[in-house]
């Protein structure tokens, strides 16, 4: 065994974690590459052909560079928890009324779950994924940063990984840039990566028709749903719509409706299959609760209110705020207003370059309101 220890990589066959597990087995590590398979679309049908981190040409493109670099890979199938958790959490929060976001909760839930245990089995001292993200031990607590490369940091999606997990976390391209990964790859001859174009599809949703998803995913679903109303913020009632599960907050495109102005989704009333429409300033919202909490920097935020930057969502800038920890959650009043909150999305809370820690978008509010 290396000295510097054996470290398990979560091997996509993309370039970033290809990448990773390639800057690891040049600094010394024991390698050893697995990529998970989480979902085989042909399960279920769709209009598009399986590709991103499941896929057939995925995998063989991680375990060519294993191949080529001398160290073994693995294959774990674990489609059935993923299924069973991620998908079926995804289904659910639709069915609710809210907008899930099925690749944190397989990141913080499945992946790396997964990814210890067989760290276990195999005398792995670490394990490794190729997220633009750091991870620091600070008083006793593991704490998660942004990545150098600012349009690339995934700290967001990172939120809900225990303490436990983080103390055995690396992220070895936390300190480089893109444009490195790729001239890494370049100079060691692997073009294909520099070249394969990336996915930011949902894996078990290829198609990006979450609708046709949910139809297939819940026979009689559309015949039960359909002839909602569209209702304007003042109770009128403009129209008739598909089903309050195909909407969601934030949304213009695709109403089916025309009023003479633009529209946008407000609210989603599941009890009464009602979707709320109103202009786009009627998406402002300066107030929120959080739940479902994990706190990375701190082991508490209790006693007091803290000052963040809340980010809502994945390219969300993020936006001055103070946050209160009541309970198991946390209220959010933010200093300007935030457009379009969706209830079942996440919220990280940031500390300069540092997560706080985040959870899950209970319902939001205007503080004036």
């Amino acid at each position: 065994m290396s000295k510097k220890g054996r470290v398990l990589v979560a091997m996509s066959g993309g370039i970033d974690s290809s990448v990773a597990a390639v800057m690891l087995h040049e600094q010394g590590y024991e390698v050893i590459g697995m990529t998970m398979k989480t979902w085989d679309y042909a399960n279920l049908g769709g209009s598009k052909k399986e590709t991103g981190c499941c896929s057939l040409d995925s995998i063989n493109d991680a375990r060519n560079i294993a191949v080529n670099l001398g160290f073994p890979h693995y294959i774990v199938d674990i489609r059935e928890e993923f299924g069973d958790y991620v998908i079926n959490h995804f289904n659910k929060e639709y069915l609710d009324g809210r907008t899930p976001n099925p690749c944190v909760l397989c990141n913080t839930h499945i992946k790396w779950d997964s990814l210890l245990r067989r760290a276990d089995k195999m005398d792995c001292d670490f394990i490794a994924t190729g997220h633009y993200a750091k991870v620091r031990e600070e008083n006793k607590r593991f704490v998660i940063s942004k990545g150098l490369d600012e349009n690339k940091d995934q700290s967001y999606a990172l939120w809900g990984i225990s303490q436990e997990s983080l103390s055995r976390t690396m992220f070895p391209l936390g300190h480089l840039h893109k444009t490195d990964i790729k001239a890494m790859a370049a100079e060691r001859g692997f073009m294909d990566l520099v070249n394969k174009s990336e996915s930011y599809e949902i894996c078990f949703v290829p198609d990006n028709d979450y609708r046709g998803f949910l139809k297939r995913r819940n026979p009689g679903l559309e015949e039960e749903v359909r002839g909602g109303e569209f209702v304007l913020e003042d109770g009128s009632v403009v129209g008739k719509h598909e089903g309050y599960p195909f909407y969601t907050i934030g949304q213009r495109k695709g109403l089916g409706i025309t009023l003479g102005y633009p529209v946008f989704v407000t609210e989603i009333q599941k009890d009464t299959n009602r979707v709320i429409l109103g202009r786009e300033e009627g998406l402002n919202r300066d107030g929120m609760w959080v739940d479902q909490l994990t706190l990375s920097k701190y082991e508490n935020i209790k006693g007091g209110v803290k000052e963040a930057i809340t980010k809502v969502r994945y390219n969300d800038d993020g936006t001055s705020s103070s946050i209160e920890q009541v309970g198991d959650e946390i209220r959010v009043l933010f200093h300007e207003p935030v457009k379009a909150i969706a209830p079942g999305q996440a919220a990280v809370f940031y500390e300069g370059e540092d997560v706080i820690g985040g959870g899950w978008i209970k319902s939001s509010f205007k503080q004036n309101g």
